[in-house]
């Protein structure tokens, strides 16, 4: 993803996306559909529908490899929380501007995250 959006998923997606990040290599619908158990268990064409969705929201790059795809993770999960972070703050500040803003910094009540909140804001200020 060239740019910080990410998209919302849903409970369903975001299972899925699990399973890939923690398979750390290549995956196929397959393989997925074989990680999940109890009640995460689905249909493979649920999976397999599923993973051909998170690919069209470019989520899963994936390539043919015999009748399968095999599908990675464009991003790490790190990569995707960030995204997803960004676009939800980018939000916030456009739809309610300073408020918003006071808002977010009232939210964090943790001082080491403040401390770091500063830090930052003085970082960006250099740039």
């Amino acid at each position: 993803m060239a740019d910080a959006r990410a998209p919302d998923l849903g409970t369903l997606e975001m299972t899925v996306m699990e399973q890939v990040w923690s398979a750390g290599a290549p995956v196929t619908a397959r393989d997925i559909h074989h990680r999940l158990k109890g009640e995460q268990a689905r249909a493979y064409t649920t999976v397999m529908t599923t993973m051909d969705r998170l690919h069209k929201k470019h989520l899963l790059t994936r390539k043919k490899s015999g009748l399968a795809w095999l599908y990675q993770a464009r991003l790490t999960r790190e990569g995707y929380e960030q995204a997803v972070a960004h676009a939800l703050a980018e939000h916030i500040v456009d739809e309610h501007g300073e408020l918003g803003l006071a808002a977010f910094v009232d939210a964090v009540a943790d001082q080491a995250l403040l401390d770091r909140l500063s830090k930052l804001i003085a970082e960006r200020t250099r740039k």
